[in-house]
């Protein structure tokens, strides 16, 4: 199936899987190898100073919707 299906055009990729954990790794970084992308560092941010405290009150615990708790 190999020989006649692996084309330049849509190569097949196959990964040593002998250690699960190396295999994982070596084929995330084949992947994102193969994606072409630039720095997206944002520039820097000047903030303003900040504001006095105003007495902020926090609300009470049992007027809150919490989600579950599930880990």
């Amino acid at each position: 199936m190999f020989k006649h299906t692996d084309t330049k055009l849509s190569p097949w990729y196959v990964v040593n899987s002998d250690d699960k954990k190396r295999a994982h790794l070596n084929c995330i970084t084949h992947l994102l190898s193969l994606i072409p992308f630039k720095d997206l560092t944002p520039p820097e941010i000047n903030l303003p100073a900040r504001q006095e405290d105003i007495g902020y009150v926090c609300p009470l615990i049992t007027d809150q919707t919490f989600i579950r708790e599930i880990y």
